[in-house]
């Protein structure tokens, strides 16, 4: 046995900060790598050493295996832990590491490398007795052709998965349901998987309708030892990745559960598994699972784990590194309560999951018995355009499934979070939605149920005239602290009343108009015009507000940045944006102009000027936080310019196309009509083209 003395975190974010944790804990000295746009991040703090790795993309940093071997080496570091992601499962990266007398916590390089091929995995499995579904390999351009769509109607059948075979995380996954949309979702995908994994090659396996998405932790040690420490669900997806996992599932009996963890343990032992890896399964709706992939790391969802067995994963990691078998705690393990998970991401669920970038200039989840949160972040932060957008795993552990789930809910919904906006609304309006509470759910979830209208009950209607309010208050609050003479004395105040203060916001678009008037000690006030009943103001400073409305009283917490409000209280959260009174002239945008929706790269431009699309045609596709994002025709018409080309970086809000818009038949303005240029299914939304919900394909 060689004890690990000092460990490079080859990661970055809240897994970084989370093994650091660990490894002190046990005495062991750590190291963090960070990027250009990282140096400030939360776990480059936290270690006791850091070495930077100049650049800002991941190949230039976190993929940049020299670099971290060299940064390990000049440190002193005998061992380096992958995380997930980046490096965990590349079993170049381990091998290298062991040339470089380095220990790698992970399996060894060539049980990574046989599962690292998803396609390879699923020969290994089914040589195990592990059930497959079937699928088909396309490794090369001349495959993709006319004779694939036979291949597959003939093999597997529509609908079908397209998935890509050296990675996961919901990246190179498409679903098809025709053989029309095949080949363009090939291609797309063989992109996808390129930018994400270096290596463009795809799978199609059968699509399972409406499955549960089921994975088994397993740990395995250097003496033979292969146990499981049971299941978690995984089903609520969007774009194929995870967002809401839990344990145990709700869907597995004892019975079930033996079956699957002995499966599990089965597929573990056939490949000589060493460390923690995850067995993911696909389950259907009669109750028949099959193997999708061996995950060769420790998972994001790995917490929810920890908290219903008591375990710490990342100490299992790094004992088994050493040498260690595993100990009795871990094969004797048993189901305590149960945990659920959440992923805070930055994205906008209204505008298809859109990732968020700028500064979170407040990131704070309240402290509540059995709640942990696992983050990358702290006020202050920066949100980055190049790594992918998850700020922090939010956790809350219970006695039972409806108890953590409406503890989570709680912790979400008091979070004050104020910056890029985030997903905070869909997880709690989701925790909340009585199909997810009965534990009905499927890897479709997330398309039967709209994520704009689950975020939308998250919110009281009350909130935001109520905040607006308050924020008007807190302003005049302000003002007086900074007056230079007579601040005792409110705002506006007059021996003669006159007309009152006037203060216009914008929330989520739409204005709102707030009038206030201090008479004496008491304050009048108007919303819109509509005169606030049953007012009173028992206290206001620029932080915070304690007021009556219509007979309820409140206290708001409230901060600025800019012309930014962000307001919380018990209501729920609210960003008012404060308009101008003498509003400068707008620069002039052409009409039917394509405005970039987030800094990235474009990727792709899908048409030529002079070309017609039709309505909701892709025109050019961004890439940003990993993922491919189609900037479409918002009309029927021609192309009359194209401002970029492949490779371009964009900033929010630069023009990237020009779609004049079609004549009142349909037509372009030359009277010709669309010439089909349609969404080519490059850009993963959600659903199928045939309006099928996401599959067995998430992963991670």
């Amino acid at each position: 046995m060689a004890p690990i003395r000092r460990l490079l975190i080859a990661n970055r974010g809240e897994i970084a900060a989370r093994i650091i944790g660990t490894a002190r804990a046990m005495d062991i000295a750590t190291v963090a790598v960070f990027s250009d746009p990282d140096a400030g991040a939360p776990f480059v703090r936290a270690a006791d050493e850091a070495v930077a790795l100049p650049g800002s993309t991941p190949a230039e940093t976190y993929l940049n295996q020299a670099a971290i071997i060299e940064a390990a080496l000049a440190s002193g570091a005998d061992a380096i832990h992958p995380g997930y992601g980046f490096l965990s499962e590349n079993a170049d990266f381990a091998a290298a590491c062991a040339a470089a007398g380095l220990t790698f916590v992970g399996p060894p390089p060539e049980v990574i490398e046989a599962m690292g091929v998803k396609t390879r995995a699923k020969e290994l499995m089914a040589a195990a007795g592990v059930p497959v579904l079937p699928w088909v390999t396309i490794d090369d351009a001349q495959r993709i052709g006319a004779g694939l769509l036979d291949q597959v109607s003939e093999t597997i059948g529509f609908p079908v998965m397209v998935k890509a075979a050296a990675g996961g995380g919901g990246r190179g996954i498409r679903v098809v349901g025709a053989p029309d949309g095949l080949l363009d979702a090939v291609a797309a995908a063989g992109r996808e998987a390129m930018s994400a994994f270096g290596d463009g090659t795809v799978f199609l396996e059968r699509f399972v309708s409406s499955p549960r998405h089921i994975e088994v932790q397993i740990f395995g040690d250097s003496y033979g030892s292969v146990i499981h420490l049971f299941e978690r669900e995984c089903s609520i997806q969007r774009r194929y990745q995870k967002i809401i996992e839990e344990a145990p599932s709700p869907a597995v009996d004892e019975a079930l559960r033996a079956e699957l963890t002995g499966a599990a343990v089965a597929a573990g032992k056939a490949i000589g598994y060493v460390g923690a890896g995850t067995v993911e399964f696909v389950l259907g709706a009669d109750g028949r699972f099959y193997f999708l992939e061996v995950n060769t790391r420790l998972q994001v969802e790995h917490p929810v784990t920890e908290l219903i067995t008591g375990l710490d994963l990342v100490r299992l990691q790094l004992l088994v590194a050493e040498g260690r078998p595993l100990p009795e705690e871990a094969r004797q393990a048993r189901i305590s309560g149960h945990a659920i998970e959440a992923r805070l991401y930055a994205e906008d669920p209204r505008a298809g999951y859109r990732p968020a970038t700028g500064t979170l200039h407040r990131f704070a989840i309240p402290v509540l018995p059995g709640v942990r949160v696992d983050a990358g972040v702290t006020d202050g932060s920066v949100v980055s355009p190049h790594y992918d957008p998850m700020l922090a795993k939010v956790i809350a552990r219970a006695d039972s499934r409806v108890e953590g789930t409406r503890l989570l809910a709680r912790a979400l919904r008091e979070a004050e979070l104020h910056g890029p906006v985030t997903n905070r609304d869909l997880l709690v309006g989701l925790l909340r939605e009585p199909e997810f509470a009965a534990g009905q759910i499927d890897t479709g979830y997330l398309v039967r149920h709209d994520p704009a209208a689950l975020a939308e009950s998250a919110r009281d209607p009350r909130v935001a005239p109520v905040h607006a309010l308050a924020a008007a208050l807190a302003a005049q609050a302000g003002r007086r602290d900074r007056a230079p003479v007579l601040r005792t004395l409110p705002s506006g105040w007059r021996n003669v009343p006159n007309a009152p203060q006037r203060v216009s916001y914008e929330c989520e678009g739409q204005p709102i108009t707030v009038e206030y008037r201090v008479a004496g000690r008491d304050t009048l006030a108007w919303i819109d015009g509509e005169p606030v009943t049953g007012l009173r103001v028992h206290g206001a400073t620029p932080g915070e507000v304690d007021l009556t409305v219509h007979g309820i009283r409140r206290v708001i917490r409230v901060s600025r940045n800019g012309d930014q409000v962000y307001a919380d209280s018990p209501l729920g959260s609210c960003v008012l944006t404060e308009r101008p009174r003498f509003p400068a002239p707008e620069a002039v945008t052409a009409p039917g102009s394509l405005l970039a929706p987030m800094p990235g790269t474009v990727v792709r431009v899908a048409v030529e000027p002079g070309a017609s699309v039709a309505a909701g045609a892709a025109v050019v596709i961004v890439e940003a936080m990993k993922m491919e994002h189609a900037v479409t025709a918002p009309h029927a018409g021609t192309v009359t310019e194209v401002m970029v080309a492949a490779g371009a970086t964009v900033d929010v809000g630069q023009p990237l196309a020009v779609v004049a818009v079609a004549g009142p038949d349909g037509a372009g303005p030359d009277g010709a009509g669309p010439d089909g240029a349609v969404p080519d299914g490059s850009v993963p939304d959600g659903s199928g083209p045939d309006g099928s919900g996401p599959g067995q394909g998430a992963l991670r």
